[in-house]
C-alpha cells in the first residue's frame, strides 16, 4: 500500500478550504523581525545584570567580591558592602534533601585457638556476629523467592498485575466518561458527514496495517479524531489532515519506534506539507488539552479476555467486531468503551461458544446482559452489514490466516435476547 492515494484522496479532493473554527478565534500574525522587542529569557538574570552594570564591577567570582570590597585585584573597581551583598546573592538556589546516613556498627567476637590446639593441628574458630539493629543478616537467603526467574516472566498474573486489576478497572471506568467524545457531534459539523469520517477511519486502518502499528494506536487515533471534531468545525478539504495528525500523535504516544514525520506526509501523497502537519498536531494538542491517556475499547476487551478466556478464535472475532464499531459514529459513540467492549465479547462468545456473558465478568464489571443488550443489537447489525459495506479495510484485515479468517465466519441471524 505504498501509495494510498486512491483511498486518501477521496476525502482530500472532496473540497479545499481551511478550518472554520467556531469555538476558538485563532489568528496568526507575523511580527516583522526588526520590530520585535529584545527580550531576555530569564528576568532574574536581566535584573542582576542591570545591577552589575550600574556599579561597573567586572565579572568576578562571588568569593572574590563578598567580604573584600576594598581588595579587588583590578584598580578602580570598587563597590560598597551593600552592592557586594547583592552581587553575591545567587539567582537560583537548589536545595537537595540528602538522606541522613546511618552507619551500622558491627561487633565481632572471635575465639582464637590456644597453643595446645595449635600443637595438635586442631584449629577451631568461632565467630559471633552481633548487629546493632533488628534487620536480618544480608547474607541470609530468602526461601520465599521463586527458584526460577523464567517462571516469573511467563506468569500471566505478573504481567497483568492481578493484585490491582479491580482498582485499575475502576479507574478506567471513571476516566472513560471524562475523555469521551460527544455522541452526536456530527450533527453540528457544517461541511463533513459520517460517510466522510468512515472513509477516513477506513484509511487509518490501512495506515496501521502498512506500518505494522499496534491496535491501541488505531483506537487512540480515532479517539483523538472524534474528540477534536466534537469541539471544532472542519472543512472537508482538511479532514484527512486532522486524521493524519491524530495517528501521528497516537504513534508518538504508543509506539516504541513511531514512523518519521516524512512517512506521514508521504502516505497522504504529498497532499499536505510537513509544516501543515506540524501545525495541525499543535492545534490538536491544544484542543485535547494534552489529555492523551484515555481508556479505549481495546483496553477493556483485553481485560475481559484475561479475566475469562474464550479461546483464540473467539478472541480474534471479538477484536474484529470491536474495530467495526470505529467506523460508525452513530450509534456507537453513545456507548462508553467498556460497554462496547462487553458487547463485542458477548457476540463473539455467543458465535463461537454459544454463551453470552459469564457470571465472572458480570461480577467484575457490574454489567448485566440487559445492560449490554442495546449495544449488542447495534453491533450485531453492524457485523451482518460489514461484508456489504464499501469500506472493507477491517473486513480484509481479519480474513488473513493469522486471524483465523474470522471475518468470514457466519454470524447468527438472530440473537436470543
Amino acid at each position: 500500500m505504498r501509495r494510498t492515494k486512491s483511498s486518501s484522496q477521496v476525502v482530500a479532493n472532496a473540497g479545499m478550504g481551511s478550518f472554520d473554527i467556531h469555538h476558538h478565534n485563532i489568528a496568526q500574525q507575523r511580527v516583522p523581525t526588526n520590530t520585535m522587542p529584545q527580550r531576555s529569557i530569564l528576568g532574574v538574570l536581566s535584573e542582576n545584570e542591570q545591577r552589575h552594570r550600574s556599579h561597573s564591577v567586572s565579572a568576578l567570582p562571588t568569593k572574590m567580591i563578598s567580604g573584600f570590597e576594598n581588595a579587588f585585584p583590578f584598580p578602580g573597581k570598587m563597590v560598597s558592602t551593600k552592592a557586594a551583598a547583592v552581587l553575591s546573592k545567587p539567582c537560583f538556589a537548589i536545595y537537595i534533601d540528602e538522606p541522613e546516613i546511618v552507619q551500622e556498627t558491627y561487633q565481632f567476637e572471635v575465639e582464637l585457638p590456644s597453643l595446645e590446639e595449635m600443637d595438635a593441628n586442631v584449629v577451631k574458630e568461632k565467630f559471633t556476629l552481633l548487629l546493632d539493629g533488628s534487620a536480618a543478616s544480608p547474607m541470609m537467603v530468602d526461601s520465599t523467592l521463586p527458584p526460577d526467574d523464567d517462571a516469573t516472566e511467563t506468569d500471566p498474573d505478573v504481567i497483568a498485575v492481578s493484585e490491582y486489576i479491580d482498582e485499575i478497572y475502576l479507574y478506567l471506568r471513571q476516566a472513560e466518561v471524562k475523555h469521551r467524545p460527544k455522541p452526536y457531534y456530527m450533527r453540528k459539523q457544517p461541511d463533513i458527514t459520517s460517510a466522510m469520517r468512515a472513509i477516513l477511519v477506513d484509511w487509518l486502518v490501512e495506515v496501521r496495517e502498512e506500518y505494522k502499528l499496534r491496535n491501541e494506536t488505531l483506537y487512540l487515533a480515532v479517539n483523538y479524531l472524534d474528540r477534536f471534531l466534537s469541539s471544532m468545525s472542519v472543512l472537508r478539504g482538511k479532514l484527512q489532515l486532522v486524521g493524519t495528525a491524530a495517528i501521528l500523535l497516537a504513534a508518538k504516544y504508543e509506539e516504541i519506534y513511531p514512523p518519521d514525520l516524512d512517512e506521514f506526509v508521504y502516505i497522504t501523497d504529498d497532499t499536505y506539507t510537513k509544516q501543515q502537519l506540524l501545525r495541525m498536531e499543535h492545534l490538536l494538542l491544544k484542543v485535547l488539552a494534552f489529555d492523551l491517556t484515555v481508556p479505549t475499547i481495546n483496553q477493556f476487551l483485553l481485560q475481559y479476555i484475561h479475566k475469562q478466556a474464550v479461546g483464540t478464535k473467539a478472541e480474534h472475532l471479538a477484536m474484529y467486531m470491536a474495530e467495526l464499531t470505529l467506523l460508525e459514529v452513530d450509534p456507537f459513540l453513545k456507548y462508553v468503551p467498556s460497554l462496547t467492549a462487553a458487547a463485542a465479547y458477548c457476540l463473539a462468545n455467543y458465535t463461537i461458544n454459544r454463551i453470552f456473558w459469564p457470571g465472572t465478568l458480570q461480577a467484575f464489571t457490574g454489567y448485566t446482559l440487559s445492560d449490554i443488550a442495546p449495544c449488542l443489537v447495534d453491533l450485531h447489525r453492524a457485523c451482518l452489514n460489514a461484508p456489504h459495506q464499501s469500506q472493507k479495510a477491517i473486513w480484509e484485515k481479519y480474513k488473513a490466516p493469522k486471524y483465523m479468517q474470522v471475518s468470514h465466519l457466519a454470524i447468527p441471524a438472530t440473537l436470543p435476547l
